[in-house]
């Protein structure tokens, strides 16, 4: 009957039959659940009703239906004072109104403010047309009494639909607007509420006026951790004990309701993942100890003093290994045997025909049947076991490998540097080099010269005064020196992501000119704010003893006033209750002096 009902309503064709059916339920409803027929000027919506938004159109063509029909399902309401608030029923209410209806249909019903709150939030949540992020917020609020699956029974809606609105519920009032808007999806909405209020707020502030999809998932990118790229296994419980597997773990966006695709596994703790991945590592070590296999570092000797490669060599050196770099190795690994499709994907870009991709194909299998004979006679060759791993990523493979012999001529001649070495004692080709390479350390020389007079006969001048408003090309050179001066690589990677794009294949002409087309005020505003936080003065210095840190402060209460506030009044109440005993002991110690003076 309901479906007759609802297929008369839209199609707008009612019928005798139907109307006295209707009519009939109405009848043995209003006698079973007293149905009242109320002064519609008399019944207000509830102010605390979580659900805020309403479809205009939607709602005009059930009024329409109103019209028509009149209200077929009685809206519930409770009695307060002189007047009746709604339970559940807004919709229709807002709807008789705008029909002109002087009554309207309603059963009366006494519940409790918290029993209320939530019959709202359900009724709501099982409708099809709810706001998603006033969704986030009525589930939110169920979490704190019901479990997720309790949840997910009271609405009949899924697990992974139940844990991304939970989840959506963690955006700052900034990113909401934009879900509700409709320029953020609810899928990049939910990576965005991975982090904590006040990231999400300077990736608001780094995005600026137009909302970037593109620069939200890279910076979504920035914090995450693909874990099917993981140098450990994710189904290792004991790697570290108390975050247990990663594949049980809150933190694995697939057990959060599948947030970057169904079953990607990626994790969203950086702190654990590192922890993790540190521990790999040490295990790994351990491994070579134990195994008495050699450990060798993805790092050619030109790289060697990176500041990162130092930290690896000198993690492999603490922990009694002898490092070799991959110079001084001969490797082998396990080929992989190709196939045709991957010899297309490979191609896919190349207009080759069917005939051309088969002799790729033939081609490749051939040079796999020879890398497979040189790898299965390794071993009768000389080679023995070894891992290899990636200094950053500590991903690692096992492979065959053997020292590079050197002669003793060639250790002689290649012991001493070439810088080192007198003309007479090079070859031509490294006499060639070192002409080069003293022509290079000329220019550098100039260029040093030069630029040492330009700075002192700017420091001459008056321009330190001038008093013109900075210019781009200024505020792109500071923000530049701060950049570089300032900000640690890791805060690179973490604050600053993309800054400088791609530069291995510019010249540094190439990447002041691109920084100066990317620049936008609100970078300079982050490096200044990056800089604020990282030059306050700790120790015997705090916000009423130092001028840095004294403004730093001043200059956040703009931003965090209520948090600062909160934590100024825990110490403030230490601080009275403190004063109090103090105050307390004094005046006993004073009556004793009186006593003893009396």
């Amino acid at each position: 009957m309901t479906t007759k009902v609802v297929k008369t309503r839209r199609n707008g064709k009612a019928n005798a039959t139907v109307k006295k059916e209707v009519k009939a339920q109405l009848t043995q409803k209003a006698i079973e659940l007293e149905i009242q027929n109320l002064n519609i000027e008399k019944i207000i919506p509830d102010p605390m009703q979580p659900r805020k938004t309403f479809n205009e159109l939607l709602l005009k063509e059930l009024s329409e239906s109103i019209e028509k029909y009149g209200v077929l399902q009685p809206i519930t309401v409770r009695k307060s004072k002189n007047e009746y608030i709604i339970v559940m029923g807004e919709r229709r209410y807002r709807a008789s109104k705008l029909a002109g209806k002087k009554t309207i249909p309603c059963i009366v019903k006494e519940y409790n403010s918290d029993a209320i709150l939530e019959i709202q939030i359900i009724e709501n949540l099982q409708r099809q047309d709810v706001e998603p992020t006033e969704e986030a917020d009525a589930i939110a609020y169920l979490s704190e009494k019901y479990s997720a699956s309790e949840i997910e029974k009271r609405l009949g809606r899924g697990d992974n639909f139940i844990r991304q609105r939970l989840k959506l519920a963690g955006l700052i009032e900034g990113f909401k607007n934009f879900v509700r808007n409709g320029e953020m999806t609810i899928s990049l909405g939910v990576g965005v509420a991975l982090f904590e209020p006040e990231e999400q707020q300077m990736m608001l502030e780094t995005m600026g006026e137009e909302f970037s999809t593109h620069q939200i998932n890279r910076m979504i990118k920035n914090q995450t951790y693909d874990l099917e790229k993981a140098p450990f296994d994710v189904k290792d419980s004991t790697l570290v004990a108390k975050a247990g597997a990663c594949t049980m773990c809150p933190f694995n966006a697939a057990n959060q309701g599948n947030l970057f695709g169904e079953g990607k596994m990626v994790c969203t703790k950086a702190s654990c993942f590192e922890s993790k991945k540190n521990k790999s590592f040490l295990n790994l070590i351990e491994t070579s100890k134990k195994e008495n296999v050699l450990l060798i570092p993805e790092i050619r000797k030109y790289w060697a003093d990176d500041e990162r490669n130092q930290l690896v060599i000198s993690q492999l050196e603490k922990n009694g290994l002898k490092v070799y770099l991959l110079d001084d190795v001969e490797l082998i690994e396990k080929p992989i045997q190709p196939t045709l499709e991957t010899i297309k994907e490979e191609y896919r870009n190349y207009d080759y025909s069917e005939d051309e991709l088969k002799d790729e194909f033939d081609e490749a299998t051939k040079t796999y049947n020879e890398e497979l004979e040189k790898y299965n006679s390794a071993k009768g060759n000389g080679f023995k076991n070894g891992i290899v791993f990636h200094p950053e990523s500590y991903l690692h493979k096992e492979v065959f490998l053997k020292l590079i012999e050197k002669s003793e001529d060639e250790s002689e001649v290649h012991s001493v540097p070439l810088s080192n070495r007198k003309m007479d004692d090079c070859t031509p080709d490294e006499q060639i080099i070192k002409i080069n390479e003293r022509e290079i350390r000329k220019k550098q020389i100039e260029n040093n010269r030069q630029f040492e007079e330009v700075v002192t006969m700017i420091r001459e001048t008056n321009y330190i005064e001038t008093k013109k408003t900075l210019s781009v090309d200024e505020m792109v050179a500071f923000s530049i020196s701060l950049y570089e001066n300032n900000v640690d690589y890791f805060s690179q990677q973490k604050y600053f992501s993309g800054l400088l794009d791609d530069t291995s294949k510019m010249t540094k002409v190439e990447i002041i000119q691109n920084f100066k087309e990317k620049f936008k005020k609100e970078i300079f505003h982050k490096l200044i704010r990056y800089i604020l936080t990282k030059q306050v003065h700790f120790g015997e210095s705090n916000h009423t003893s130092n001028l840095t840190n004294m403004s730093f402060y001043n200059a956040i209460l703009g931003y965090h006033k209520t948090k600062i506030t909160d934590i100024e009044k825990e110490y403030i109440e230490r601080r009275d209750i403190r004063e109090e005993r103090l105050k307390a002991r004094i005046e006993i110690l004073e009556k004793e002096i009186k006593e003893l003076k009396a």
